[in-house]
């Protein structure tokens, strides 16, 4: 599958690191094995442009060659200290095209439809091949002696629109029509999901405003208590103890009221942040679960499941906690400032003073929070990527002594998490202080104008300390807003990986209208399939006909195409081009979920979930009764060795099957396969990964599964394959012979040599 490139970002890009070379002592810049080799091959007027080390040579072993491209052709050093062994100068047409299949890579050279050269590469040098690929187009669009170059800081210009390409970027900016929006800007789009709990939401809202109202009551009192109560009776006055009672009172009730609608609020809203929550994390599975294992090839497993854990997680403490306290506070700033202003509007003016710079300050910082948190959340994936694959792969692990291996991997992982996240806290500790000064000066502020004020009789003693209370809560609230910009940061990063899986489209897509397949005879018809990825062509033009309750081997060499031909029939993919008929009917009209139901398929490893044996064999039919489910194991030869076990069908099988050996793995597989009734039936090399007498036992239950059902059977033992009805010879993506076991033996040909293959190394091993 092509793997997505950013997966291959550099951390500390270069102009020498990227490939793209300094307009100053170009030849300098280069590594200094390749600067002789070089120097002697430029000719007159000709000057380097740029230059990419690719790991691996044309027969894809390790190795070092460079492609250079100067401003007047393209050509290719081998690492050995020898002429040029391909050279070309620009022509109209020509491009360079780069691909990435999993971890291989493979960089052409077309002229129109014709590759007039290939080069093959590994995922680390990814990222300078993109570049590389768009310094070709640069050149090539300025032509030949144009001397066109890259700036001192390695940026340049795009081809197509002129615009310049900063030196970190291997993409144009302006021309990238898939641009990804302002990570904040995905936080709206929650939206969506909230509109399903608005009643819950609207409550919440409500019990916040009647919340922050109430909470303003306490020191609107404290004003009368003063310069009616206190001041007087400091005066030398009466105490008038029923004033003093009521605003005591009125006090004591503000503070229960408030406390009863805050926690009302606070439970309300933190429910519907749940509800959002956890509608966002099923969406996300539920999506997840439809796209196509194109996606799946190119994404790790533990980023995903960031994604789906932590990302969903971090969304909902966003909305339980930081947007409830955000919310509230918006809410008490505007209701303080609407009481200031009735109080004293002179002095409310001079609340405003540290707002303008606070305003500045945030927008400075909120761009480089956000980049931090991003690359926070990139890092966090990546580590728990890495937990995932050592420990799925932990038998692995210890088989080839590689624990120190694995911990310095994770090491590796978790120190970029905590450099990621040093960085945030770096600015985050110098933003956090600095709004806390400009408040504390802002209420200095205030305690000047105000004492002023008092002192000319313009307000009296109770109505500077109740403004004091007053704008002591505007500004604890204004620092606990400006707090919430990095809160609102780190969620907008978190959505923004989840609706980037909500945003990617199924490649194999659902019909407008479709058709139910009901029970299906098995007939399947290939007429002239072809079938790439990317561009890198896999299957050929392949028709073929098989007839309902067929046996059909399918045999051939290491990548010739089989198993794609097979996740072509099950509609994993599509065809290219040409079309593929079940009954007649092209599969592309039916319903995926429905056309599947009348498959089974029984792979090389088969895959066990964690649960009983019982929970396995019936995951093709969730309500199957268990005599049901023990006749199948009985038929696929399983229900003796579960018998034996202390649990019978109820013991618990290990993550990924551990506890059973392979050959019981494959036979609950088969009984899994058994137990849906398959139409049509797909064994992905079944048996080549046990020993003979599995093999045989395997064999003995698959005699059961096939019976009466169209069957596609891949083996590389071709021994295997002796009762099939046919058998189809397949090499580079096509058929290449059809027949009988003894058909294709008498012929010779390929089967003949892959059969004879096999004799002679059952020998050896014999022996």
């Amino acid at each position: 599958m092509r793997t997505e490139r950013s997966e291959y970002e550099a951390s500390d890009p270069s102009p020498t690191a990227t490939g793209i070379l300094p307009a100053v002592d170009p030849i300098e810049s280069l590594p200094k094995s390749w600067q002789s080799p070089v120097s002697r091959l430029m000719q007159e007027a000709e000057q380097p442009l740029a230059f990419i080390e690719l790991d691996l040579d044309e027969h894809q072993r390790f190795g070092s060659r460079l492609l250079l491209l100067t401003n007047q052709r393209l050509c290719e050093l081998p690492a050995s200290d020898r002429p040029p062994v391909f050279s070309i100068g620009y022509q109209f047409g020509t491009k360079l095209s780069a691909n990435i299949y999993g971890g291989l890579g493979t960089l052409e050279l077309l002229a129109g439809d014709e590759v007039r050269r290939t080069w093959h590469y590994t995922a680390a040098v990814a990222r300078n091949v993109d570049r590389f690929v768009l310094a070709y187009a640069a050149a090539h669009r300025s032509g030949p002696q144009s001397g066109q170059r890259t700036g001192l800081d390695g940026s340049w210009v795009c081809p197509d629109c002129g615009a310049s390409i900063p030196a970190e970027q291997s993409v144009c900016p302006t021309c990238v029509p898939t641009a990804a929006p302002p990570p904040t800007r995905s936080l709206l789009r929650l939206s969506s999901f909230a509109r399903r709990r608005m009643g819950t939401i609207g409550a919440g809202l409500a019990l916040t405003v009647a919340a922050t109202a109430v909470g303003l009551i306490p020191p609107y009192l404290t004003m009368p208590l003063l310069d009616r109560v206190l001041i007087p009776r400091q005066t030398g006055g009466e105490l008038d103890q029923r004033l003093m009672m009521i605003y005591l009172g009125g006090l004591a009730l503000a503070a229960v009221v408030a406390w009863l609608l805050s926690w009302a609020k606070t439970y309300t809203l933190a429910l519907a942040s749940e509800q959002v929550s956890a509608d966002l994390r099923l969406e996300t599975y539920r999506h997840l679960q439809r796209l196509s294992l194109d996606y799946f090839g190119g994404k790790r497993t533990g980023d995903l499941i960031a994604r789906i854990s932590s990302d969903t997680d971090r969304i909902c403490n966003y909305l339980s906690v930081h947007l409830v306290d955000f919310t509230t506070d918006i809410l008490l700033f505007v209701f303080t400032a609407i009481v200031l202003v009735t109080i004293d509007p002179a002095l409310a003016a001079a609340t405003l003073i540290p707002l303008p710079l606070l305003a500045w300050l945030v927008q400075r910082v909120r761009t480089r929070l956000r980049h931090g948190f991003a690359r926070a959340s990139h890092a966090w994936g990546e580590m728990v990527s890495v937990l995932n694959d050592s420990i799925s792969g932990v038998r692995v692990v210890k088989a080839f002594a590689q624990e120190s291996r694995e911990v310095e991997r994770f090491s590796q992982a978790n120190q970029h998490v905590r450099d990621s996240n040093v960085r945030v806290n770096r600015l985050w500790s110098f933003f956090g202080p600095t709004v806390t000064l400009l408040t504390e000066l802002g209420v200095l502020i205030i305690w000047g104008f105000g004492v002023w004020r008092v002192a000319s009789g313009a307000i009296t003693v109770g109505v500077l300390t109740a403004f004091i209370a007053y704008i002591s809560r505007f500004y604890a609230r204004l620092d606990s807003m400006s707090r919430m910009l990095a809160n609102t940061q780190r969620a907008a990063a978190a959505s923004y990986r989840i609706f980037e899986i909500l945003d990617r489209k199924p490649s194999v897509m659902e019909p407008a209208r479709p058709r139910d397949p009901g029970r299906l005879d098995g007939r399947i018809v290939l007429r002239d399939v072809y079938f790439k990825y990317d561009t890198r062509p896999v299957i050929r033009g392949v028709s073929l006909e098989i007839h309902p309750g067929e046996m059909i081997g399918i045999v051939g060499p290491s990548g010739a195409g089989k198993s794609t031909l097979v996740n072509l029939i099950c509609r994993f993919y599509d065809p290219t081009s040409g079309s593929i008929e079940v009954d007649g009917q092209d599969i592309r009209n039916f319903s995926t979920e429905a056309y599947r139901r009348n498959i089974g398929i029984v792979l090389q490893e088969a895959f066990l979930f964690y649960g009983t044996i019982a929970e396995n064999i019936a995951y093709g039919r969730p309500d199957a009764d268990r005599h049901e489910i023990v006749q199948a194991a009985r038929a696929a030869h399983a229900h003796d060795f579960i018998a034996r076990l202390p649990d019978g069908y109820d013991s618990l099988v290990g993550e990924r099957g551990q506890g059973l050996s392979g050959g019981e793995r494959q036979r609950i597989s088969i009984a899994r396969a058994l137990l849906t009734d398959p139409r049509i039936l797909i064994l992905d090399e079944a048996t080549s990964a046990v020993d003979n007498q599995t093999e045989r036992e395997i064999q003995r239950a698959l005699e059961h599964l096939v019976q009466g059902r169209t069957t596609i059977a891949i083996a590389h033992r071709l021994s295997t394959l002796r009762a099939a009805d046919r058998i189809i010879v397949f090499e580079q993506g096509q058929i290449v012979d059809i027949g009988r076991h003894e058909e294709l033996l008498e012929r010779g040909g390929l089967y003949g040599r892959l059969y004879q293959s096999q004799i002679e190394m059952s020998e050896q091993m014999a022996v």
